[in-house]
């Protein structure tokens, strides 16, 4: 049954452009976009435990690396995205044995990730060669190799090859030692120690491989959109995004990340545009934090999570 909800789903999410109005089209890559992005966050705030508010820095490395190796040497975003992921992953490493040394975790490493973050904005703010305050426009070319087309479709097929490469190495981690060991962490991380697992070798390949991903989805918010600014690529209201979309549907779980961003991300989108003439402009927060609140209050484990017990149940009684 898993098998086959899964092959239905992926050809439905491969045909579905080919269906639908542009409108709808820039409506499904921000679903897949915050899927992704959730995604990357799982691995590190889901499986292993680790509450982190710094993802938007990985995410603002790999946007204005890919960027600028483009703009000053035309080196094409297919290949610079893979120095910003390296960067990151650099930057994670750092960020992360820095904390893990002096044995931070909980809110205390929640606060130090937000503080890095934090720190590199405000570095990326003041570097006129970064844009400064206003940011960095990206010419249009109109050339598949430098990561731009005419239509908002190849973009989509982009975010969701994305998707698939990030819900494959999540499977994998979920099956692997790494993911036994992860899981342990974040149940009772001094039990695991106790165990004799060396929990900051594993905290920190969790730092890395998410910080890794979340950069590949900066170069393409970057060539998406074609504009960046540190606010909304390194701003912790990025980072809360992604980790509340992760949350809703289930954070530690393949799923969840994917199930939240289709939850909130049309919810969002959707009120906002329809609900935001008229005196009503304060009206989209308030159905998107309804929805939040009812969500922690009666399915306080994740959407996604509730679904797979449900499909666990029918499995059983059938």
């Amino acid at each position: 049954m898993g098998y086959l909800l899964t092959g239905l789903g992926s050809v439905v999410l491969i045909a579905l452009p080919l269906f639908v109005g542009s409108y709808f089209v820039t409506i499904l890559i921000s679903i897949l976009y915050y899927a992704y992005l959730s995604g990357c966050w799982n691995i590190l705030g889901g499986y292993a435990g680790q509450l982190s508010l710094g993802h938007a820095a990985f995410f603002g490395i790999g946007a204005y690396t890919s960027s600028l190796l483009f703009m000053k040497w035309q080196i094409s975003p297919w290949l610079s995205m893979w120095v910003g992921a390296l960067l990151a992953m650099c930057f994670g490493l750092f960020m992360g044995s820095l904390s893990f040394r002096f044995g931070l975790r909980g809110f205390y490493f929640v606060l130090v990730t937000w503080a890095f973050a934090e720190l590199l904005r405000l570095i990326t703010l003041s570097l006129d060669v970064l844009g400064g305050p206003t940011g960095i426009f990206i010419s249009y070319k109109t050339s598949p190799w430098q990561f731009q087309f005419s239509s908002k479709v190849p973009y989509y097929y982009i975010i969701l090859g994305l998707v698939a490469l990030e819900l494959f190495i999540s499977y994998k981690i979920e099956g692997s030692k790494l993911g036994f060991y992860l899981k342990a962490i974040r149940e009772n991380e001094l039990a695991a120690e106790g165990s004799g697992v060396p929990t900051t070798r594993y905290k920190l390949m969790a730092v890395v491989i998410s910080a890794f991903l979340t950069a590949l989805g900066g170069t393409f918010y970057a060539q998406y959109l074609r504009y960046m600014d540190p606010e909304t690529t390194m701003g912790v209201s990025l980072s809360v995004e992604i980790m509340i979309r992760a949350m809703v549907g289930g954070s530690g779980t393949l799923i969840g990340p994917f199930v939240g961003s289709f939850i909130l991300t049309p919810l969002s989108e959707l009120s906002r545009t329809y609900f935001t003439k008229g005196g009503l402009e304060g009206l989209p927060l308030i159905i998107y934090g309804s929805v939040l609140i009812l969500i922690v209050l009666f399915l306080p484990q994740g959407v996604g999570t509730w679904m797979m017990e449900k499909l666990a149940g029918y499995r059983n009684k059938s």
